[in-house]
C-alpha cells in the first residue's frame, strides 16, 4: 500500500475508501476460490490457472487507466476475481507433481517465491510510485502477469480434471458469496447498526451453507472434509487467525511511516521490505525441515514469535526510532516464515489427491479471509478515530490511536492462533 499518498491525492478519497482499495481485492478473492476450485476439477486446473493469469492481466491493465476511486474500486474486485483462479489451483498443482516427501520442501520453495515477490514489492512499487506515478504499478503488474500466463501456457503440460460429471452446484456457491460478502463487509462497517446485522446475517447463511453442502451429491465444498477431518480444521482455523492477526501491519505501518513521520514511499518501502525479506528466507528452511520434524510443532513456535512481534507493535509512537520498528518486522517475518509452509505442509497432506483442489482453494479462502477481517478491523480503528477525514487533514497521534487499536485486537487474536495451532495432532504421515 505504498501508493496510497499518490493515489489519495489524485483520486481525493477518503480513509475509509482507501481501506477498501485493498479490502475489495480480498473479499472477491476469498469469495471465488472455493467456486474456482470446484469448476478446475470440472474443466482442469491448467485451463483455471490461465484464465486466472488473464482476469489478473486485463484487470491490472485498465486499473492503470482508472480516474475515479469507483473504476478503480471495480478493477481491484476482477483483479481478485483472477487471483482467486490462480490461488484455487496454485498449490494443488504443485502438490499433484511432487512426491510426499519432498512436499513441505516444494510448498517452501513455492511460498518463499511469494514472499520474496512481497519483498520486492516496497522497493520497486516505492520508486516505480515516485519517478513514475502510482498507476505505473499497475502496469508493471500487468506485464508480469502477462509473460506469467504465456509461460503456463507452453510449460504446465497436465490439466489435471478430476471431476468427469460436470456438474456445478451454482445455488450452494450463491449461497457462499452471499454469506462470505455479508460477514466481511458487516465487520468492516460495525459498530454500525448495519454492520451487526450484515455480520450476523453473513454468518447464519455460512451456517446455512454448510448444512445445505452436506446434502449434495456434487457439492461446491466437500463439507465433510472440514467436519470429520480434525487436523484439517484446526490448520486451516489457525491459517485464518494468523492472516487475521498480521495482514494489516504492513498497512498500518505504510499509514504510520507515510503521515506520521513524513517519510518518502521510497522510504517507507526501504524500512517495511524488512519483514518479507527474512520470511522468504525462513520459509524455505521451515519448508524443508517440516518433511522431517513435526510441521504442527514449527508452525506453533512461528505463531508465538508473532505474537511477541505484534505486543512489541503497540509501543509505537511519534519518535520510535526506526531501528526498533525494523527489529519488530526482522521478529515478525521469522515467526511468519516459521508459521506459513509448515502450516501448508498440514493443510495438504491431510486430505487424498482428489480433494487438493478443494484443500488449496480452503487454505486460500482462510487466507484471503483472515486478510479481509484484518483489513476490516484497521478500517474500524480508523472509523472509531478519524471518521470520514482525508489521512492529510488527520494529526498523527490520531492515526498512531487506530494502529494501537489494531496492533492490540491483533495480539489477542494471535495468542488465540497459537492456541488452536498447538492442539491438533503432532505429526502428519
Amino acid at each position: 500500500m505504498i501508493p496510497i499518498p499518490y493515489i489519495n491525492k489524485e483520486l481525493e478519497l477518503t480513509a475509509v475508501t482507501v481501506g477498501w482499495l485493498q479490502t475489495i481485492y480480498l473479499l472477491s478473492t476469498a469469495i471465488f476460490q472455493i467456486p474456482s476450485a470446484r469448476i478446475s476439477d470440472i474443466v482442469g486446473r491448467k485451463k483455471i490457472f490461465i484464465l486466472g493469469l488473464l482476469f489478473f492481466f486485463l484487470s491490472s491493465l485498465f486499473s492503470g487507466f482508472s480516474n475515479s476511486g469507483t473504476l478503480l474500486l471495480i478493477h481491484r474486485f476482477i483483479m481478485g476475481v483472477g487471483s482467486a483462479m490462480m490461488f484455487s489451483t496454485s498449490n494443488a498443482i504443485l502438490v499433484s507433481k511432487t512426491p510426499p516427501q519432498m512436499r513441505g520442501k516444494a510448498l517452501g520453495i513455492n511460498t518463499a517465491a511469494v514472499y520474496f515477490s512481497l519483498a520486492s514489492a516496497p522497493i520497486i512499487g516505492g520508486g516505480l510510485t515516485q519517478y513514475l506515478g502510482w498507476k505505473s504499478i499497475f502496469f508493471a503488474s500487468a506485464l508480469i502477469s502477462f509473460i506469467a500466463m504465456i509461460g503456463a501456457v507452453f510449460y504446465i503440460k497436465d490439466n489435471w480434471k478430476t471431476d468427469k460429471q460436470y456438474s456445478f452446484d451454482y445455488w450452494g456457491a450463491t449461497l457462499y458469496a452471499i454469506g462470505l460478502s455479508a460477514l466481511i463487509y458487516g465487520f468492516s462497517t460495525l459498530p454500525q447498526t448495519q454492520g451487526f446485522i450484515l455480520t450476523l446475517g453473513g454468518a447464519f447463511l455460512l451456517f446455512y451453507f454448510g448444512y445445505y453442502e452436506k446434502k449434495q451429491k456434487s457439492p461446491v465444498f466437500n463439507i465433510q472434509l472440514f467436519l470429520g477431518n480434525r487436523v484439517f480444521r484446526m490448520s486451516l482455523l489457525s491459517a485464518l487467525i494468523n492472516y487475521a492477526s498480521t495482514f494489516a501491519v504492513s498497512f498500518m505501518l505504510s499509514i504510520y511511516l507515510q503521515y506520521a513521520r513524513g517519510l518518502s514511499p521510497r522510504d517507507a518501502g526501504l524500512i517495511l521490505v524488512a519483514q518479507p525479506i527474512i520470511m522468504t528466507l525462513v520459509t524455505i528452511k521451515a519448508g524443508s525441515l517440516s518433511d522431517r520434524k513435526s510441521p504442527t510443532i514449527l508452525a506453533t513456535i512461528g505463531m508465538f514469535i508473532v505474537f511477541i512481534g505484534l505486543i512489541c507493535l503497540i509501543f509505537l509512537s511519534a519518535t520510535t526510532h526506526f531501528a526498533y520498528i525494523i527489529t519488530i518486522l526482522i521478529v515478525l517475518g521469522f515467526g511468519f516464515g516459521l508459521f506459513s509452509s509448515p502450516n501448508t505442509n498440514v493443510i495438504m497432506g491431510s486430505v487424498t489427491k482428489k480433494d487438493y483442489s478443494g484443500a488449496s482453494a480452503s487454505m486460500g479462502t482462510m487466507r484471503l479471509t483472515g486478510q479481509a477481517f484484518s483489513m476490516g478491523l484497521a478500517m474500524l480503528a480508523f472509523s472509531m478515530t478519524i471518521g470520514n477525514n482525508s489521512f492529510e487533514n488527520v494529526e498523527a497521534r490520531y492515526l498512531i490511536s487506530a494502529m494501537r487499536i489494531t496492533f492490540i485486537i491483533s495480539s489477542i487474536l494471535c495468542l488465540i492462533g497459537v492456541y488452536t495451532s498447538s492442539i491438533r495432532k503432532r505429526s502428519i504421515k
